[in-house]
């Protein structure tokens, strides 16, 4: 006989808490637990209704009790600090643009879960994530595929996901559209039922990126040149981690046509300026790739990919290479690829992997795109 026991993540969240009920209500007895990842003295008061506040801790607890389930909040603060915190101030210093989601996924959060589970002899582990796990029947591979909800799809935050770990998840709220689970939440009532969903990173106050590095990295802003992509000095900037490529507003350079910044140079403490269509590019590179639903290709791959969550999915073709990597050609330009992002590419409903942008290649303006 199957053991029906799961270990549930509950960050306080409607999502996760209807997770907690579906999986009841399909005959699986729950356990819930939270991780706690950090302490507020590190990062200063966490934005309300984060997955790590004070209030998201005790709505869980009470979307447990009223659940009729155990509860238990585990502590990885320090494995957090060190792969998550630490890591974002050191990319965000070398130029890159992180997303501490993705390494949260990859480095902390599943593994910690199933950590626990193993400990308590829980076979299985789930989220409130958007998305859907399946196993192939021909192959046995698990896949990692979109939530019903395109809309709220989280496929793109899973993707360095194992194997191992896929066997083991359940992911119930991927059947279901963000309406539909507020409305199981509201029925079970459940706190979090009609709060907002959090839009921000969990760890960064409300002074934003650059206020977090200075208290909690002790980064230094040194001031530097914005340049052009001729080297010409176009103005003076406040510190490399107050940029991030893609961005007009808040540059205070003056100039004949809008400038958005291209690129950062960590090794010259420059900013580098352009104009709009110096933002595209025919090609991204990763550093590394996790294969997914698909075993690791040897040859070219039809796939449609993103560089961004909130980017709309565009096609080309991936390239394998030598090193781990992958490089994805693009049918059309990809506007502010940025290195330290995720690229994360698809085959219908399928996740095919993913991984983290170390540069672009050959760019193209839009007018020569529309020629």
């Amino acid at each position: 006989m199957e053991n029906k026991k799961v270990l549930v993540g509950m960050s306080g969240g409607v999502d996760s808490a209807a997770a907690a009920l579906l999986l009841r209500e399909e005959g699986w007895e729950c356990v819930g637990c939270t991780l706690r990842l950090y302490d507020n003295e590190d990062v200063g008061e966490p934005l309300e209704g984060t997955c790590c506040s004070l209030e998201a801790v005790e709505d869980a607890r009470g979307a447990a009790r009223r659940l009729g389930i155990d509860h238990y909040v585990f502590n990885f603060t320090q494995q957090f600090r060190r792969r998550v915190m630490d890591e974002f101030v050191e990319s965000y210093c070398s130029g890159r643009t992180p997303n501490p989601c993705v390494q949260c996924n990859r480095t902390v959060k599943f593994d910690a879960l199933l950590r626990r589970a193993d400990e308590l002899d829980i076979p299985r582990i789930a989220t409130g994530h958007y998305a859907r796990v399946n196993r192939e029947a021909s192959s046995g591979r698990w896949q990692l595929l979109r939530g019903k909800d395109r809309k709220k799809d989280q496929s793109y935050f899973l993707y360095p996901l194992s194997q191992r770990q896929l066997s083991r998840l359940l992911l119930p709220a991927g059947d279901y559209s963000k309406p539909e689970i507020r409305a199981m939440a509201a029925s079970a009532g459940f706190a979090s039922a009609g709060r907002p969903d959090s839009q921000d990173i969990c760890f960064i106050p409300r002074g934003g990126y650059a206020e977090f590095l200075v208290r909690y990295g002790g980064v230094k802003l040194v001031p530097g040149d914005f340049v052009d992509e001729e080297g010409r000095v176009l103005g003076r900037h406040k510190g490399l981690p107050c940029y991030t490529p893609g961005q007009r507003r808040g540059l205070g350079v003056s100039a004949d046509r809008p400038l958005y910044v291209l690129r950062k140079d960590a090794a010259r403490n420059q900013v580098v300026l352009g104009g709009e269509p110096q933002l595209y590019s025919m090609s991204v590179r990763t550093e590394s790739f996790n294969w997914v639903s698909l075993p690791p290709q040897a040859g070219p791959l039809a796939v449609t990919a993103k560089t961004r969550y909130s980017q709309t999915e565009a096609a080309g073709i991936l390239y394998p290479e030598a090193d781990g990597g992958v490089r994805v050609e693009f049918d059309a330009p990809q506007r502010a690829a940025a290195a330290g992002q995720s690229l994360v590419c698809y085959q219908g409903e399928a996740v095919v992997g993913g991984g983290i942008i170390a540069g672009t290649g050959p760019q193209r303006s839009l007018a020569d795109h529309s020629s």
